[in-house]
């Protein structure tokens, strides 16, 4: 009887460990399969290139503050053809729209709409978006944040290059502000995290999402499909959703390019940031189930990595159990060095895993918001 509990345990010491392998294994996968392609990329070469007329279109709604800082960046790119920036200003409340009126006299290429009314049963700010493209004269049509800068001033030719025959789809990185302090670079580096999936897998001709702070698709592209019809009942998704919906292998491409860039500050505050995040994660559950099974699949091995690791160190052969350790730690230090290089997130690489460890608690704290209904508010 001794001996057949002895047994038992052994048996799930041993499936304990099995575990730790498998999830390590599916890491691997991840990171060769997948992360490895950004860490690499080198973008398609151009015998020449061109100069599109492009539409900057931004949303915004009571940021003057933000629009007074952020603005001239965008106004001021040094962009050779024709441009125009569209801002439509969603029932404002400050004075967002006396500061347009200033900014009109000297850039005539600003172009101002006024919304003065809400739509029901659109949240989120798909309609105010919806309004700005119908309003583009261009085809390329290139989207940011009131709260984001673009990196340098040669953003906008940077994300246009991108554009060859077929590619409707153009997926940038908007990385947030160096600033001191944890939560700024815990912020970074669940952005950095985000975009390495996003941009990995659309290098892997799976595209599935893009971010509204840096952001290009064509015109022909938003009318073609309906624009936000088929999502307008969704508070958020007006980017990683429509995205979602008509980016593929054969028509996305993505720029890494750090004067392709855009800027934006962090919270300052976790709550704030909670919230943030809630709002994000929410449109989740609309996609696809391949998608969902494949980020799925990455985000539960990364969340049993540790408790597996620790349980087989304690109560298997820990010999074993670092040496399958060191085989992970080895590649995703490797790649990971990679592509914050790319992203110029390398002052990230010495905390990577600490913030690796942190991402255990983070899902614990954020992985609810995949079942709450999302909150209909405008952002």
């Amino acid at each position: 009887m001794f001996m057949d509990l002895q047994q038992l345990n052994l048996n799930w010491w041993m499936i304990a460990f099995v575990a730790f392998c498998s999830v390590t294994f599916i890491q691997l996968i991840y990171y060769w399969g997948f992360f490895s392609r950004l860490a690499f990329f080198k973008p398609k070469e151009k015998s020449t290139s061109q100069t599109h007329p492009v539409s900057v279109v931004i949303c915004a709604r009571d940021e003057a503050g933000n629009l007074v800082k952020n603005l001239p960046g965008v106004l001021f790119q040094q962009y050779p053809s024709t441009h125009e920036l569209i801002v439509v200003n969603h029932n404002s409340q400050d004075d967002t729209r006396y500061l347009l009126e200033e900014f009109k006299k000297t850039f005539k290429n600003l172009v101002i709409v006024n919304l003065e009314q809400e739509a029901k049963g659109i949240p989120g700010k798909k309609y105010p978006l919806s309004i700005g493209i119908r309003e583009a004269h261009h085809e390329i049509l290139l989207l940011t944040d009131a709260d984001c800068v673009p990196a340098t001033e040669h953003w906008m030719y940077k994300m246009q290059d991108a554009y060859h025959p077929g590619t409707e789809v153009v997926l940038g990185y908007g990385a947030y502000a160096k600033r001191p302090g944890l939560l700024n670079k815990l912020i970074r580096f669940e952005t950095f995290h985000t975009a390495l999936q996003y941009l990995s897998f659309a290098i892997a001709g799976i595209p599935y999402m893009g971010v509204g702070r840096n952001l290009s698709y064509k015109r022909e592209l938003f009318l073609r499909n309906k624009g936000f019809s088929s999502i307008n009942h969704i508070p958020g998704g007006d980017d990683d959703l429509f995205i979602h919906k008509v980016a593929n292998k054969n028509n996305t491409a993505i720029v890494i390019d750090p004067e392709a860039f855009t800027l934006s500050e962090a919270k300052k505050k976790f709550g704030d940031w909670y919230r943030q995040k809630n709002r994000h994660y929410s449109t989740g559950k609309y996609y696809k189930p391949g998608i969902r099974f494949l980020l799925g699949a990455y985000s539960l091995s990364q969340f049993l990595f540790y408790p597996l690791f620790i349980l087989s160190l304690v109560t298997f052969n820990w010999q074993l159990t670092l040496a399958v350790f060191g085989v992970r730690f080895l590649s995703q230090a490797f790649i990971l060095y990679k592509c914050m290089a790319r992203l110029q997130e390398k002052d990230l690489w010495a905390w990577w895993w600490l913030l690796d460890i942190w991402m255990f608690f983070y899902y614990c704290i954020f992985a609810p918001a995949l079942w709450k209904k999302p909150q209909q508010t405008w952002l």
